[in-house]
């Protein structure tokens, strides 16, 4: 009876132990799924697109901007993923602005533009219509972004004449007879040309037309300086390198505004006129015009100076001389090399006491084989270096140190 006993309570404890054991239910809170939020940009985007999906209406995608300090020609306006650039006076006699919508890439497209005036940026790869558009994009670092010019005849940039060289630019000529065909199969992100206001002689309309992303650069109507040079800043806001156009004007405008104090110090300022007589018209700047402003920041007499035009003024040869005749200084004199070539095209202009002084000077010190003056490249990006060759010509004991850059003496 008892072996009975204990064989059945062992069977029982072996059952129990053989059962399958249910895990009790306890209620939990619910596990978060975690979502990566879009990060807003330390700086420009200037070789990458906001990643698909990543968009933010709320995120600025331009936290480094640009501030405009020497002209008004232009302006441009932040949004959060795009940035509305304003060519006041694209061309003289334009009644109208010309106005572009830059788009972060990867982000939606505003409302309220016309396709042309859309430009997704950072632009990849870019076409220039003028040399004065060089400097900038290379000291941005954009040269390996451009794929065609108008021509490269006149270039003076080494790397870019490496470039046409090795074909890796596409030339697509001038004016209303650019190459729009050329131009379409090349399909660049961007055209960077100017504008005129006389159709034989501007490229944009056809380009627009043809729907190709063009742009009209108006540097060139500027008559400062340093309003000039900060078209750089224009080229800069298309490739989102604020930063960089920024950082290099602000040297710019330290250095020119060093060398304008300076010869601001003068007592005495030597007399100058400028250019030479063309097929019986002897075109003068006027007396705010670009290169008149120059030569006053130089500390120069410029004789025209009480003129208040910013174009050229359309003289006589006789009226000139009746000006200029006892003039100190005579520079920017054009096509001439050398003082028999200015006999050669016109004996009277041994009559100026210039002349005969020996104190002619022109800006044409850096010539490319093919006849490209460097001071309508680079020089544009370097109004401080202009401003001090003057300083040197006209004032040399401010600079005794000083080499010359753009302008050479007649001899």
């Amino acid at each position: 009876m008892l072996r009975k006993t204990l064989i059945l309570t062992l069977l029982i404890a072996l059952l129990a132990a053989c059962a399958p054991q249910t895990t009790p239910v306890v209620d939990s809170a619910p596990t978060e799924i975690s979502v990566a939020e879009a990060v807003a940009p330390e700086a420009n985007l200037t070789d990458t697109c906001v990643a698909e999906g990543e968009f933010d209406a709320s995120i600025d995608y331009f936290p480094e901007k640009t501030a405009l300090t020497h002209t008004d020609s232009f302006s441009v306006e932040y949004f959060n993923n795009y940035k509305v650039v304003t060519v006041k006076t694209p061309y003289p006699g334009a009644t109208e602005s010309m106005q572009y919508a830059l788009v972060q890439c990867g982000t939606p497209t505003p409302e309220g533009f016309l396709d042309e005036q859309i430009i997704e940026v950072p632009v990849q790869t870019v076409v220039t219509m003028s040399t004065t558009y060089l400097p900038f994009l290379d000291e941005l670092g954009l040269l390996d972004r451009l794929v065609g010019l108008d021509d490269a005849t006149y270039v003076n940039n080494a790397t870019v004449l490496k470039m046409a060289e090795e074909g890796k630019l596409t030339m697509l000529g001038y004016g209303s007879g650019v190459n729009v065909e050329q131009a379409l199969d090349l399909s660049p992100d961007l055209i960077i040309t100017y504008g005129s206001g006389a159709p034989d002689y501007d490229a944009h309309p056809v380009l627009i037309e043809a729907g190709l992303k063009t742009i009209v650069n108006a540097e060139w109507l500027e008559t400062s300086p340093l309003g000039r040079a900060e078209w750089g800043k224009f080229i800069a806001v298309f490739f989102n390198k604020e930063a960089d156009a920024e950082a290099l004007f602000a040297k710019t405008v330290q250095q020119y505004e060093e060398y304008a104090a300076l010869a601001a110090s003068v007592t005495e300022k030597p007399t100058v006129f400028t250019g030479s007589d063309y097929q019986g018209t002897w075109s003068m700047p006027g007396g705010n015009s670009f290169a008149a402003n120059f030569l006053k920041d130089a500390g120069a007499d410029y004789l025209w100076a009480g003129d208040t035009s910013t174009g050229s003024l359309p003289l006589a040869f006789e009226a000139v001389f009746e000006k200029a005749q006892d003039a100190d200084y005579w520079v920017n004199i054009g096509y001439f090399f050398t003082p028999d070539d200015l006999l050669a095209a016109d004996a009277r202009y041994a009559d100026f006491a210039a002349y005969q002084n020996g104190n002619i000077w022109n800006n044409d010190a850096i010539i490319s084989a093919n006849g490209g003056n460097d001071y309508y490249e680079s020089a544009v990006a370097h109004p401080e270096l202009v401003l001090a060759d003057l300083i040197k010509i006209f004032h040399p004991e401010l600079l005794p140190d000083y080499e010359l850059v753009y302008y050479r003496q007649l001899k």
